[in-house]
């Protein structure tokens, strides 16, 4: 029997890394990671609630769980967190409008992401863009699973997860980098300069690139067909510049100020000749007053431009270019996200109510889509061309009650926020060849008011034992990619927006108990979670919806259906219910080891739709079991090794189409701290380097994805 070369490699790796930590002497308990937690106060809930006071399911990701991930990309490390569905696929390999969360099986783009307490969903798609968050700027992560619409509004429906970014400490500067397979490194850089007690700074920028690895699966089932001519890897590069200013104008108020600058190009497609390019530009800025001894009042404001240059690749099936590559289509979509907020918080702790915030937001969305449709024979000519432009407007008030009960240890958290929801799309036309004959559309102005309650309740049975439960309601409102984007190919179908889509609204609730000892704890959550008027793509290639099939070819200039033999219209016809379990498990044994575990159990399905897709049948792309399972050793204070088992059980790819088998992948991450201001790693991503291919969302075999092969990488950091 031979072992293969990389597998060979791996294994030396892992003696290495025991002999690294073997050669230490000094013995010591391992880091703390807060498993007491009455310390941590968690900023996701607008008004900092201590952990243990959260009623909603909540999971900390510390500094310390960050660095003993294998994962070096942010969305790799949630995807090993309970609830969350991310594949096995980082995202500078996924094309950046489907980089995005999912959380409890409700979809991708229904759960808020923050960096910093602000929003950070792609103003366009919904999206996330996690190039935007590296790991060497992140402190700590916090994501509440649930409802939270009554504190943040649009997107509350999976829970928010809030990236805390790293804040000056002392006038230092930290270096760090790593290198690995495919050419795989990033460079990131920072400067803390404390001027005075009354001003710091922070300057950090990063650089990113890997040649990637071919992304759509070369493995069963429609292997070889799914990789075509002019297909190669997905190189990626991406820069973050940012600069962070933290100021004390007063005795009472603090203020800070953010700008930041980052650009992504990469080739998602798949093809070389068609990359994507997002350039960014964000500006925020807020103060905190303290008002008196247990008031404060928060002011915050914020700005993001963006400018996304989109192609799309494929392989020509007509002469004379039959079989090579080519742009089948173009895409320009600038938008921007103006937002800012207003917020009361009082402390009062006087006959059972520990704690009151009001508050006011607003946020506005503008964006344009211009897309200009390719002909198949390569030459480069425009065949149609589809323009859009349109605002969504959100408006909320919103307010919570914290209270305690004075006969028994219970606390309840009661909140309220009413939006208001309006779109405008002004312009949408669609045209012939080169833009000829546009046909232009008029859209009516919508406008949607929803009340968002929520109650929680958290009855402390005994000093480390709680029980909790919440009901609350939520809303999504429709991305502009479905209200303002249409596109398509002669291969893959044609796509087409409707700028009269509404909010989709889900009510829900949870159960959980939470257990806490001196060295670890374990929370377990069964969840329920009803989603109505949930937007999807319908397929209207049937002879029931000819007429409009002709009616939106013909708008597009090809009266004759396309020229396709699949047509999709975006509707709000389809609701979801999911149901499930969450588990999480954290213990450190002694001074040399700890224990991590994981487990979800998701039953996702259809209960009514007017698509083709099955109801009461799993729905695509949430697999019904994954677990997830870690061990740390410590051999020193200054080293730890964990090893990581990802387990991700059989799902589909479509509603009961389209299989995806289960699979398992380890993991190996070394950590060693050479001196106080200088540390090494090493880490494996699928140490056995599996082949396998990962669960997603799709309609059709070609677009199976290859989960990530073996990747070593190596790193240091040093500050001084």
């Amino acid at each position: 029997m031979t072992i293969s070369f990389r597998l060979r490699n791996s294994l030396v790796l892992v003696v290495l890394m025991f002999q690294m930590g073997a050669i230490l002497a000094q013995i010591a308990p391992p880091p703390d990671y807060d498993q007491k937690l009455g310390d941590v106060v968690i900023n996701a809930t607008r008004s900092g609630t201590p952990l243990d006071q959260i009623p909603l399911n909540t999971t900390i990701l510390t500094k310390e769980v960050l660095e003993s991930s294998p994962d070096q990309t942010i969305d790799q490390v949630l995807k090993n967190v309970p609830g969350v569905f991310l594949n096995d696929v980082p995202y500078y390999q996924k094309d950046p409008t489907g980089q995005s969360i999912n959380v409890r099986g409700l979809g991708y783009g229904r759960t808020l992401v923050l960096i910093d307490g602000l929003p950070a969903n792609d103003a366009f798609y919904g999206t996330v863009q996690w190039n935007l968050v590296p790991m060497s700027s992140i402190e700590t992560v916090e994501f509440i699973r649930g409802g939270v619409s009554s504190l943040w509004g649009n997107y509350g429906m999976g829970g928010v997860i809030n990236i805390n970014t790293k804040t000056p400490k002392n006038s230092s500067q930290d270096v760090s980098a790593s290198y690995g397979s495919y050419a795989t490194g990033n460079v990131a850089v920072s400067k803390d300069l404390i001027v005075s007690d009354a001003m710091q700074m922070r300057f950090s920028a990063d650089y990113f690139s890997s040649d990637g690895f071919q992304n759509y699966a070369t493995i069963s089932p429609g292997s070889p067909a799914n990789v075509k001519n002019g297909m190669g890897t997905d190189a990626v590069q991406n820069a973050n510049i940012r600069l962070q200013n933290y100021f004390k104008p007063t005795q009472d108020t603090t203020a800070f100020l953010r700008m930041g600058y980052s650009s992504m190009a990469d080739l998602s497609t798949n093809y070389a000749i068609a990359p994507n390019l997002i350039q960014m530009a964000d500006v925020a800025g807020g103060t905190t007053t303290q008002l008196d001894v247990d008031k404060k009042a928060q002011i915050n404001v914020y700005y993001q431009n963006t400018n996304f240059y989109k192609q799309s690749g494929s392989t020509s099936t007509t002469s004379p270019n039959k079989n090579s590559a080519y742009i089948n289509a173009n895409y320009k979509d600038p938008y921007s996200t103006l937002g800012g907020s207003a917020q009361y918080t009082h402390d009062l702790n006087v006959a059972g109510i520990e704690q009151y915030i009001v508050g006011i937001d607003a946020r506005n969305i503008s964006a344009s889509n211009l897309t200009n449709n390719l002909s198949s024979t390569g030459s480069g000519a425009v065949t149609s061309v589809n323009y859009a432009q349109g605002q969504q407007n959100f408006y909320g008030i919103l307010g919570q009650l914290r209270s305690t009960a004075s006969a028994i240890p219970l606390e309840a958290t009661l909140g309220a926020r009413l939006d208001n929801w309006t779109s405008q799309i002004p312009t949408l036309y669609n045209a012939g060849a080169n833009g000829a004959n546009p046909l232009y559309q008029n859209i009516s102005n919508q406008s949607k008011t929803y009340l968002s309650p929520s109650l929680g309740l958290l009855y402390k049975a005994t000093s480390n034992w709680d029980l909790r439960t919440a009901a609350y309601q939520a809303f999504h409102a429709p991305s502009m990619n479905n209200t303002l984007r249409s596109y398509g190919s002669t291969s893959g179908g044609y796509f087409f927006a409707n700028p009269n889509l509404s909010p989709e609204t889900m009510t829900g609730y949870e159960l959980g108990t939470d257990y806490r000892w001196k060295s670890g704890f374990a929370q377990l959550t069964g969840f329920s979670n009803y989603i109505q008027n949930a937007i999807t793509s319908y397929n209207l290639s049937t002879a029931a919806s000819q007429a409009l099939v002709t009616s939106l070819c013909a708008s597009a200039g090809n009266p004759q259906g396309c020229g396709l033999g699949k047509v999709n219209y975006y509707t709000n016809q389809q609701n979801l219910l999911s149901r499930g379990i969450e588990l999480q498990y954290h213990h450190d044994l002694n001074s040399h080891w700890a224990l991590d575990g994981g487990y979800t159990f998701t039953r996702t399905v259809l209960t009514w739709t007017a698509t083709t897709d099955p109801t009461n049948t799993q729905v695509g792309g949430v697999p019904k079991n994954m677990a997830n399972a870690g061990v740390t050793y410590y051999p020193a204070p200054q080293a730890s090794l964990t090893t990581t088992v990802r387990y991700v059980g059989n799902s589909w790819m479509a509603t009961g189409a389209l299989p995806v088998p289960a699979y398992a992948v380890v993991g190996l991450k070394a950590n060693y701290q050479v001196t106080p201001q200088a540390s090494v790693f090493a880490s494996v991503v699928n140490l056995l380097n599996r082949q396998y291919v990962t669960f997603n969302i799709a309609s059709q075999a070609s677009a199976y994805q290859a989960g990530m092969p073996q990747a070593i990488s190596v790193g240091a950091r040093m500050t001084f």
